[in-house]
């Protein structure tokens, strides 16, 4: 059971946990991602395609659940402006066995940050306005789920 949402508003994780809890597992993982206020940054604003990026999340969370044999997964991303402070991203698993649902968990906020068509532009206080390059250590940490071939 796959609950992949793009969102403008907040999101309550622990209503997202509880959703998964209930499927009777043995573990349950999440990651939420909070943006971060460093350098005087003021506003983190995400652009996307809609119906490319929730095809790119829904495609990555099909990908897990079948990896990982998961019980559940859901993951959010908000879109829009996004002050400090605030959640950005909301991944969790649910399996049988933690091992499972934590690999998954963090396979798929890896692969999620490298994979899924979001356009960031970080606003700061002195008035500057920048696009977000790619980082090389994301890619090589999304990489590594998929050097098995699966």
């Amino acid at each position: 059971m796959n609950s992949v949402r793009l969102q403008a508003g907040p999101f309550d994780a622990g209503v997202e946990l509880a959703r998964l809890d209930a499927l009777g597992g043995g573990g349950v993982a999440s990651f939420t991602g909070i943006v971060r206020g460093d350098g005087g940054l003021t506003e983190l604003y995400l652009e996307h395609h809609p119906t490319m990026t929730l095809r790119v999340m829904e495609e990555l969370a099909d990908w897990a659940s079948e990896r990982w044999s998961l019980l559940g997964v859901t993951a959010i991303h908000r879109h829009g402006p996004l002050r400090p402070g605030e959640a950005i991203v909301f991944v969790a698993t649910a399996s049988r066995h933690r091992g499972s649902a934590l690999d998954a968990c963090a396979a798929l906020i890896d692969r999620l940050k490298t994979e899924a068509p979001f356009w960031k532009r970080e606003r700061f206080t002195d008035g500057r306005a920048l696009w977000v390059e790619p980082r090389t250590a994301d890619d090589a940490a999304a990489a590594r789920w998929l050097r098995d071939g699966r």
